[in-house]
């Protein structure tokens, strides 16, 4: 199958040592050994990305601004093929890309320090201040409504009214909860009408793997760019709450394990804000914690929809998966929430003479 997509950047299959590479999920990503150099080649999942041609136009965008504006940040772009695209196209298999393996770099898959939770957000916070620049307006967009949370909440409401009605029945006091958050919606679409909140290059899927390290667990950059288009600072930070603050993962079903650790929001604020504290505005900071009940409750709430309509859209591997990962969701909220009101003094603090500045 990969013969010919290797032979159009110039590489002989039976020449090369190739492996299965990486935990993702999404795309099917194998390492590539050829005549001493490394690379990662990877197939577009179209089902999650029904236009990958808009992936790499915007990518090849970011990659002609940054050459310009900041050569010496490390962006990882695909290669060019023999014919100078950035994509083969297989008719029968899809949409592949090859890029560079960066050497002496590592990724993790769980956060394991608040040291390495830092410096994760400090990339991330780079990555956007580096395209600052950047109209953001001009990326395509890759996976339409991605974290559109009125959607999401309107999705919700439509799942209890025709989703499957002895789940519902089980599930009346998540429902009655996350009825009850409905002002985290509320916020958000005050957000996207509040002209201080700027509409900025987001990267939208800030976990832990889309980081490289290297071997002394110093930041490298990003990678997997694939969701990246116009969006709010509050999808990045906040899907870093979601996924480094509790010590265990969505998949838990021991909800009394979950907790929200302290130094990890201390991390996270303090490596972002390291990055973009001159970027944010006033009105942005005010919301760096809201941040985290906005990523939370959206997932608690896709996780129940899920769940009510039978499972269509996140795999499971058993009967009340998803409605597991949503009680887990909600119990990280509501532990979250309790902690609000000191992280952010901490934030503020953290912003100090900027906040009071531009405040």
């Amino acid at each position: 199958m990969l013969s010919s997509i290797l032979s159009a950047y110039g590489l002989q299959a039976d020449q090369c040592e190739i492996h299965a590479f990486g935990t993702g999920l999404i795309n099917n990503t194998w390492k590539i050994k050829h005549d001493g150099s490394e690379y990662i080649l990877q197939r577009i999942n179209q089902h999650v990305f029904r236009n990958p041609p808009a992936i790499a136009e915007n990518m090849r965008a970011m990659a002609d601004f940054l050459s310009v504006n900041s050569p010496d940040y490390l962006f990882v772009v695909p290669l060019t093929t023999i014919g100078n695209k950035d994509m083969v196209h297989d008719k029968k298999e899809g949409y592949f890309r090859l890029m560079p393996f960066i050497k002496r770099s590592r990724t993790y898959d769980v956060v394991t320090s608040p040291e390495i939770a830092c410096e994760a957000a400090r990339e991330f916070g780079c990555f956007t201040k580096m395209l600052s620049g950047f109209d953001a307006s001009d990326l395509k967009v890759t996976v339409p409504d991605f974290h559109n949370l009125t959607l999401r909440y309107k999705q919700f409401e439509e799942s209890l009214q025709n989703g499957n009605r002895e789940r519902i029945d089980k599930a009346k006091e998540a429902v009655a909860f996350l009825l009850a958050q409905k002002n985290i919606v509320t916020e958000f679409e005050k957000i996207t009408k509040d002209e201080n909140f700027k509409c900025r290059v987001t990267h939208h899927d800030t976990k832990i793997s889309n980081v490289l390290f290297d071997d002394e667990g110093n930041g490298l950059c990003v990678i997997d760019l694939d969701t990246t288009m116009a969006g709010y600072f509050i999808s990045d930070v906040g899907d870093m709450m979601r996924t480094y603050l509790s010590p265990y993962s969505e998949e838990e079903k021991d909800v009394t394990r979950i907790e929200v650790r302290d130094e990890y929001f201390l991390a996270i604020a303090k490596g972002y804000l390291q990055e973009m504290n001159e970027e944010l505005t006033s009105s942005e900071l005010d919301h760096f914690v809201y941040s985290g009940d906005f990523m939370i409750y959206m997932q608690a709430v896709r996780f129940l929809t899920d769940h009510f309509n039978n499972d269509i859209y996140y795999g499971t591997k058993y009967e009340g998966h998803n409605f597991v990962r949503a009680e887990n969701q909600i119990a990280l909220l509501k532990n979250y929430q309790e902690k609000a009101p000191f992280f952010q003094e901490q934030v503020l603090l953290f912003a100090g003479s900027n906040y009071k500045q531009i405040k």
